[in-house]
């Protein structure tokens, strides 16, 4: 009795793992983020008052800056952070990059500028530790951001991601990410893009919590901070 084999070899058929992770590593990301965000609150929640209290004593209301950025998938959210620049802000950098090239082309590349005309006193001292960030674990808990993720896109920066922009969509902006350990506001925005590209290729639990633990290292050191 004869056995006829196929020619045709056996192929196993896996389906691609979707930009963003699996679902399960999308489970536990965001249980890894509501653990985090959640006892931040519990044991700093505290902090908030003084440090609200002290953006209204040094520059008047609002004590938290509110703006609309790109999140996941695209969607639009409402931003939090407490306010460090002038209230005035957008006139007062209108006018400087008008009447400084040097200072243009700084905004151009970097989307950040080491001397910045519209941070107050206290906005330095809060940008200079991160603390001005705060307010986004409220981000956190709602769902709009995750711990790590890239760093959330304004609208006159979506452009600037060009083919990294379905990377950008695919995962929940984040607090911390890799540019804010890789230098920080030091690194340009187009290689903050390829850099958020890069994370979202290679999501993962672990590195999210490496991530998370140099981020303590950076801030403590105002490494990069402008």
């Amino acid at each position: 009795m004869s056995t006829h084999l196929s020619r045709t070899p056996h192929r196993t058929t896996t389906r691609p793992v979707p930009l963003g992770g699996s679902r399960l590593l999308q489970v536990a990301k965001r249980a890894m983020d509501i653990l985090m965000a959640g006892s931040f609150f519990l044991f700093l929640g505290w902090a908030y008052a003084l440090i609200a209290l002290g953006v209204l004593l040094t520059s008047g209301a609002p004590a938290i800056y509110v703006q609309p950025r790109y999140g996941k998938d695209g969607r639009i959210f409402r931003f939090y952070k407490f306010r460090s620049m002038a209230p005035n802000a957008e006139a007062v950098l209108a006018r400087h990059l008008r009447e400084n090239d040097a200072a243009r082309r700084e905004w151009e590349k970097f989307q950040k500028l080491e001397h910045d005309p519209r941070i107050t006193r206290f906005g330095a001292f809060l940008r200079r530790y991160s603390i001005d960030e705060f307010p986004q674990f409220w981000n956190v808990l709602k769902g709009d951001m995750s711990m790590v993720g890239p760093r959330p896109c304004m609208f006159a920066q979506k452009e600037l991601y060009g083919p990294y922009w379905a990377y950008y969509c695919a995962v929940r902006p984040g607090i911390t990410g890799l540019w804010q350990i890789s230098g920080r506001n030091e690194v340009s925005y187009r290689r903050r893009a390829a850099m958020d590209a890069e994370y979202v290729a290679t999501l993962s639990l672990l590195r999210d919590v490496v991530i998370v633990l140099k981020t303590f290292r950076v801030v403590l050191g105002a490494r990069g901070s402008r």
